[in-house]
């Protein structure tokens, strides 16, 4: 069994238009760097000098993964990852 990893919209083009992906590892950096290896670019887009990227939101199981360890948060099999773009903008 693995990680099951949603991936949003914009960054399907990464993962040939799959709406979820299959991962392995014991941290999300683990499952960050397994994606990376199977699908090129998408570690760059959601990780920047060893951190999650600013506008990119991660959850696991949920959870906002910046309150339970970030990139070092451990990872099980049979979690779910939802990775989701932040959205900002509106009108006057």
């Amino acid at each position: 069994m693995a990680t099951e990893v949603r991936i949003p919209t914009i960054l399907r083009n990464l993962t040939n238009d799959a709406k979820a992906v299959e991962g392995k590892g014991a941290t999300l950096k683990e499952l960050i760097d397994d994606l990376d290896a199977r699908y090129p670019g998408i570690g760059a887009r959601l990780v920047e000098d060893g951190k999650l990227r600013r506008f990119i939101n991660v959850y696991l199981n949920d959870e906002d993964v910046r309150f339970v360890g970030g990139l070092d948060a451990p990872v099980a099999d049979g979690d779910t990852v939802t990775v989701l773009p932040a959205v900002a903008g509106g009108m006057r």
